[in-house]
């Protein structure tokens, strides 16, 4: 009984050393592997995407801030949307996950270069939302 036990808890450490041990995203064969590193990417995409955001929010005021708030949330919905629909041929699948963070993640960076490009306008373009610093 003692070796029983002794050899179930090394099989135990021999396991958890194993999880601990995930492969990189670029090492991803599983699709399990895959719809965890399409999440990871969009997660650091969303990150940076709040980042540039609250940026940009801390250099307007009134106005220029509700006008910003309301575009952001109108650009939530269409991405939401837009990743609803290109998603939509997996949806049954268990790639679902991977394709939909993968549009996200891609929404998602073309939508911080645009907030970052309102903070590098040119002096006198009085079509940037944003004033310079």
């Amino acid at each position: 009984m003692r070796g029983f036990l002794l050899i179930s808890g090394l099989a135990l450490v021999g396991l958890s050393g194993l999880a601990q041990a995930a492969p990189s995203c670029e090492d991803a064969i599983t699709q399990q592997e895959m719809n965890a590193c399409a999440g990871e990417g969009y997660q650091a995409a969303d990150e940076e995407l709040n980042a540039t955001y609250d940026e940009v929010m801390g250099r307007l005021d009134g106005d220029s801030e509700e006008g910003l708030k309301t575009a952001q949330r109108a650009w939530i919905q269409f991405r939401d949307a837009e990743c609803d629909f290109v998603s939509g041929p997996t949806s049954e699948g268990s790639a679902n996950s991977m394709v939909k963070a993968g549009c996200l993640e891609k929404l998602t960076h073309q939508r911080t270069e645009a907030l970052k490009s309102y903070s590098q306008c040119e002096e006198g373009d009085v079509s940037c939302p944003v004033p310079r610093q």
